[in-house]
């Protein structure tokens, strides 16, 4: 992702990403401000604390990523490196300890050993949301795998009340494959 910003200018920065209503800049700007919540967490549970990866909660990564859009190109380049870095850094010194805490796991959307993985799911996800040529067909295979396997478990909880059973009956070859499923938020 990195190598893909490297040279990414403020016209660049500036453009539609392929989320809606967001440039390439909140992209950027938000996976910036989601390493820096996952070394926030991390570096409390070190500590023995237990803080939320935003503390003050959805508003407070709403207003960051609103504050940060629209800074210059390099300027967030250099942030997500430097957050980036000390996420990693954060991450060694969890594996030091075996990714044991001294603090209750409360589930902050994931328990924390899980951070690499959801952190990979940001990143590759946001990087081809950019539209900066990166795309789901260069995702690699073990994070596909990974992802695929954990969409799938999550997958009941999204269908709509009678699409089980129309996506079971076409799972199991008992009736045509169902052409639409509405699915909720992920």
């Amino acid at each position: 992702m990195l190598q893909t910003l490297a040279d990414l200018d403020d016209d660049t920065v500036r453009q539609p990403s392929l989320l809606p209503d967001w440039t390439v800049g909140h992209v950027v700007t938000h996976l910036a401000r989601n390493a820096d919540g996952h070394a926030r967490r991390l570096e409390a549970a070190l500590r023995g604390e237990d803080v939320k990866r935003y503390p003050g909660g959805e508003a407070q990564r709403e207003r960051e990523i609103e504050e940060g859009h629209a800074r210059p190109a390099q300027v967030m380049v250099e942030d997500l490196r430097t957050s980036q870095e000390r996420l990693e850094d954060v991450w060694r010194r969890c594996a030091e300890r075996g990714w044991t805490f001294d603090v209750p796991d409360r589930d902050d959307d994931w328990p924390l050993p899980d951070s690499p993985k959801r952190r990979l799911r940001e990143t590759e996800l946001h990087h081809s949301d950019m539209g900066l040529g990166y795309t789901p067909q260069d995702w690699p295979a073990e994070y596909v795998a990974w992802e695929l396997a954990t969409q799938l478990r999550a997958l009941p909880g999204r269908l709509q009340p009678g699409d089980d059973l129309r996506l079971l009956t076409g799972l199991t070859g008992r009736a045509p494959w169902p052409s639409t499923l509405e699915l909720g938020p992920w």
